[in-house]
């Protein structure tokens, strides 16, 4: 009887022997062995692992600000992150983004980290072929992205992967700015094709390594197309606010014995709150303010048809507020029967300052003035397009000389974030602060009292959202008495819902 042996693997004869009274066997298959497998070295090893180590982190860092830029609110907000994500990947303090489409339909801007306004007006200054993001932008043969390194003072060393020389005149701004070196990528999206371009500075001679660029290549490529789709709502948004600054008015009428001045600011999904003012027969006046329920363009287009309707009205028999808005009332159920809205209109005399107003479920006008600002008692009333058949009483009230009476939308108070009370409360005390020197301007209490409710707006104008008085294109546009306020930096404009509309109407007495 002979001894076990244990069994062969892969090839590899047992290590067990045979026992001395054991016979070999006379013949033995021939074994088919193969080759050791081959061993790593413990150095080599470890730089592998460094290796795949390294890789995991690139990719976590880079889902990481894919995913907060995924989170930005709007393309301000999204340009913002990633001018700052992309200066975190390739090592840079300071740089910029140009946004500025092939297409030529815009929005066209420029965003910048770590560079005030002063310091891009001067980079602006630079002839665009002497830059790096400036030779993308134009479309020149030689600009395909990459590091331009700005020879030293007193030098005319540098390395720079554009072949044009460098410009004197970038020299020095460089010099002011204290930037040797930068670090430029086209932004470019498959739909649409160009978009911009990105540029980060250096404080030194330097440039992004190999795996920087990597990783911010594969960001851009990300970025550009993310940027693409809220470029396109920034499109939609602008367009149409457009639409709904065009339905309201354009210039508020001239009467003898009062003053006008309107805001309107639209929300970035175009909201439904609109105001008006329009001159009636024997130096009468029609004032009027209104909300129609929703958002977007149906909201819009059925503010059109409201406001349009309510002029009709006003003109036929408009020294019965009650009347017109019954008629408002019975037009919206019957034509719009899923909807709602809320109005206030109110029949003025100039000459004898007397003002009779009824409200359907709006907010109750605001009386300023050096003795008195309180507001005015109305009844209370439903909304129009809630009941069968709506009817309130109307209130008659005499400003006295330089009192002024403001109008507004319930959007202005939801704006502030705050509960209805607190927001009625803040709002009466920005009126009452309202300096003496501007009491005799509607149009400087109505900017008073934005810019004591919404203080954070003041600093979206540094970042070129539109500001009260001034229109798209920086005209300014007071004298008009109407004042549009774009879409842009929308959330600067109070911590409430973002989609409300901000309507206010001041009418300031003789």
């Amino acid at each position: 009887m002979s001894a076990s042996h244990l069994p062969k693997v892969a090839g590899i004869d047992s290590a067990v022997t045979a026992s001395p009274h054991t016979a070999a066997p006379t013949a033995a298959a021939p074994t088919r062995t193969t080759a050791p497998a081959p061993t790593v070295p413990p150095a080599a090893s470890t730089v592998i692992q460094d290796r795949l180590a390294g890789m995991v982190s690139d990719l976590t860092t880079l889902h990481e600000l894919t995913e907060r830029l995924a989170r930005a609110a709007d393309l301000d907000a999204s340009l913002r992150e990633f001018v700052r994500a992309g200066a975190a990947l390739v090592g840079a303090r300071r740089g910029l983004v140009v946004l500025e489409p092939s297409d030529g339909l815009g929005p066209s801007t420029t965003i910048g980290l770590g560079l005030g306004r002063a310091d891009l007006g001067h980079i602006e200054t630079v002839p665009r072929s002497a830059t790096s993001y400036g030779r993308i932008l134009d479309g020149l043969p030689d600009a395909r992205g990459g590091s331009d390194v700005l020879p030293e003072p007193g030098t005319g060393t540098g390395t720079s992967a554009f072949a044009a020389p460098v410009d004197a005149r970038h020299r020095e701004v460089a010099a002011r700015l204290g930037y040797a070196a930068s670090y430029a990528l086209p932004l470019a999206a498959e739909a649409t094709g160009r978009l911009g371009a990105a540029v980060w500075l250096y404080d030194e001679q330097a440039e992004p390594s190999e795996r920087q660029r990597d990783l911010a290549g594969l960001y851009v490529r990300h970025a550009a197309e993310h940027l693409a789709r809220m470029m396109e709502v920034e499109r939609s948004r602008s367009r149409l606010a457009t639409v709904a600054e065009e339905l309201l008015p354009s210039r508020l009428p001239r009467i003898a014995g009062v003053q006008l001045a309107a805001r309107h600011h639209t929300g970035p999904r175009g909201g439904g709150d609109w105001y008006d003012a329009l001159p009636l027969p024997e130096g009468a006046m029609g004032l009027a303010v209104g909300s129609v329920s929703g958002s977007g363009p149906s909201a819009v287009a059925a503010m059109g048809r409201m406001r349009a309707s309510l002029r009709a009205y006003a003109v036929m028999e408009g020294e019965d507020p009650v009347a017109v808005l019954s008629d408002l009332e019975l037009l919206l159920r019957l034509t719009e029967p899923a909807r709602s809205a809320t109005a206030l209109f109110a029949y003025c005399e100039p000459g004898s300052r007397k003002m009779v107003l009824a409200g359907a479920g709006h907010a109750p006008p605001l009386l300023v003035g050096e003795r008195r600002t309180e507001y005015v008692e109305t009844s209370l009333s439903a909304p129009l397009g809630m009941l069968a058949c709506w009817e309130a009483p109307s209130v008659e009230i005499e400003p006295a000389p330089g009192e002024t009476v403001l109008l507004y939308t319930d959007g202005l108070l939801r704006r502030t974030g705050d509960p209805m009370d607190r927001a009625y409360a803040r709002l009466h005390a920005a009126a009452a602060g309202v300096p003496r020197g501007a009491r005799d301007d509607p149009a400087a209490i109505c900017d008073h009292i934005l810019r004591t409710l919404f203080p954070q707006a003041d600093g979206a104008a540094a970042h070129g959202a539109e500001v009260p008085g001034v229109d798209g294109n920086g005209v300014d546009v007071t004298g008009s008495g109407v004042s549009g306020v774009g879409t842009r930096g929308a959330g600067a404009w109070g911590d409430g819902d973002p989609a409300e509309d901000i309507v206010l109407l001041a009418a300031r007495f003789d």
